[in-house]
């Protein structure tokens, strides 16, 4: 290189990911290879998974060409004068980049796919995740050049920390003078996780490397979506050729991963179930739009909704989730426990009597579900049973794989029962609607997203459903059925608004419908203690 200025990188990554272990090495590989370098750490929240970042300045000439003079560096990155920005997370990259930092004729931002989700948008009723697509449209329009990878992928590969890889990346980026050899050099002195950090290194450095040289990444990740049928991509399993012979090859993808799911769930029996469930959405969805210019999106929408709610939570599949060998090994990884370490973890279980009542006939369930009510009616705590189950002994994973055997018994309980019901009624709703008029279908099956949750949170989901359906897709007057569509619209997205219901409730008396019934609780009167004000 031949500028005469500093080059400027600012390093932005989550607490825990080894943010100030880079630096400490972008630093000895300068310092190594004889440049002036100087770094400066502004710490965030890292102990709570918050953004900290740290700015670099290497200046691009060896320390013996500079006559005995000493560069200038600075302390803090200036807004619009940033020569690279290497980010581990993609919404903390745009962050930075609304900040003022990036500029689109000098910085080159480096930047992970991944995404950590923030509080707003788990708190959100519906969807509340950022649009990745947009998110990638900002940092191509605000960079020079730009190359966005999946570095947490590439980590969990080499089994190492995201650092190792966002150094490979900066590294292969050509923009700071180093060589590879001398990156690696520093990263072979590194410790006992030396070789981890090398193959990670490695990763990042190809990855980086085949973006620069095949010119390609632009159109690969911004290419406008299509409904082209494409290969399922990697990990996706192979729907049945007798399945897949039902339905268009655009739906092939989403129907493997939902006919899997329900095999994995019960067995291969109530995964025809819920292929004849969809060839009724298919069949009302070619009514209305036969030539399917919409891209079968009744039928898609309800692949995915429709699998979800067939595969309720439930103690059995508590069982199965939590004794998993999957589980146990991100576990181990989460932990980062070596082979001499000993590991132990403890479930926390407190099923109540609704969780028992599931399981049993209608009958019985009926009256275990009563006996509940009356406690709670005398002032009580509706019952449940704590439990501690230590999953790393062996008593402790029998006990949950005998829970999990019992899925056999699963469809002879009143909870299956009651969801296949509630199930139907949606389908029923979404087959009459789809048959008659294409938008009114694909509102009320988009209301699947309604459904989320276990507990209070999944029958509050299930109540908001089905009263939507009632009153405003199976009853309800209306000028014509576009009105009928756009009074669902409003509903499901007044829903996802405000888990409280009080927006779902004026929509609905907007639109001629009764607002949802209010449900009874218990009032609970507590005893004053002796000297209480």
């Amino acid at each position: 290189m031949t500028q005469q200025h500093p080059i400027s990188l600012l390093l932005c990554a989550l607490g825990g990911e080894g943010g100030g272990v880079l630096t400490e090495w972008l630093v000895e590989t300068a310092r190594h290879a004889g440049y002036p370098v100087q770094a400066t750490s502004i710490p965030g929240v890292a102990q709570r998974t918050g953004a900290t970042t740290y700015y670099l300045e290497v200046f691009p000439v060896p320390v013996d060409q500079l006559g005995g003079k000493r560069p200038v560096l600075g302390l803090y990155p200036v807004p619009g004068r940033l020569d690279a920005l290497v980010s581990s997370e993609l919404l903390e990259t745009v962050r930075q980049i609304s900040l003022g930092h990036a500029s689109s004729d000098r910085t080159l931002v480096l930047s992970s796919t991944a995404r950590a989700l923030t509080t707003m948008e788990k708190m959100q009723m519906g969807d509340g995740r950022r649009d990745a697509h947009e998110l990638l449209k900002l940092i191509a329009a605000h960079s020079r050049a730009h190359h966005v990878l999946d570095m947490a992928e590439l980590t969990r590969q080499a089994g190492t920390i995201v650092s190792a890889v966002m150094l490979g990346c900066i590294a292969a980026s050509g923009l700071l003078p180093m060589g590879r050899a001398e990156y690696e050099a520093i990263l072979k002195d590194s410790g006992g996780g030396a070789q981890a950090s090398l193959r990670g290194f490695a990763l990042g450095f190809e990855a980086v490397h085949a973006q620069r040289t095949q010119a390609q990444f632009i159109e690969q990740v911004l290419a406008p979506k299509t409904t082209t049928p494409v290969a399922p991509a990697a990990g996706v399993p192979a729907l049945p050729a007798a399945v897949a012979a039902l339905f268009p090859g655009v739906l092939h993808e989403l129907i493997a991963l939902g006919h899997a799911r329900l095999v994995e769930y019960q067995n291969a029996t109530y995964a025809q179930r819920y292929i004849e469930r969809l060839q009724q959405v298919l069949v009302a969805e070619r009514t209305s739009d036969p030539q399917g210019t919409r891209g079968w999106a009744v039928t898609r929408e309800m692949a995915r909704w429709l699998a979800l709610w067939m595969a309720f939570d439930d103690i059995i599949r508590v069982g199965d989730l939590k004794s998993r060998a999957s589980r146990w090994s991100r576990v181990l990884g989460e932990v980062k426990a070596g082979e001499a370490d000993l590991l132990k973890v403890y479930d926390h279980f407190k099923p109540g009597a609704p969780e028992f009542a599931a399981l049993l006939p209608q009958a019985l369930a009926q009256r275990v579900l009563a006996w509940d009510r009356r406690r709670v009616l005398a002032g009580k705590t509706p019952w449940a049973l704590p439990l501690k189950i230590g999953t790393h002994s062996v008593a402790g994973m029998l006990a949950l794989r005998t829970l999990a055997s019992f899925r056999w018994l699963r469809p002879m309980g009143s909870r299956f029962a009651t969801e296949q019901a509630l199930i139907e009624q949606w389908l029923a709703a979404v087959v009459s609607n789809t048959a008659r008029h294409w938008q009114g279908g694909y509102e009320i099956a988009l209301c699947g997203r309604l459904i989320k949750g276990y507990g209070s949170t999944n029958e509050r989901g299930k109540d908001n459903l089905l009263h939507v359906a009632q009153h405003l897709a199976v009853t309800g007057h209306f000028a014509d059925d576009g009105a009928r569509a756009a009074a669902i619209a409003a509903a499901r997205q007044a829903a996802l608004a405000d888990d409280a219901g009080q927006a779902l409730d004026r929509t609905l008396l907007q639109h001629g419908a009764p607002a949802r019934p209010v449900k009874e609780q218990p009032v609970r009167w507590v005893r004053r203690r002796p000297g209480q004000a």
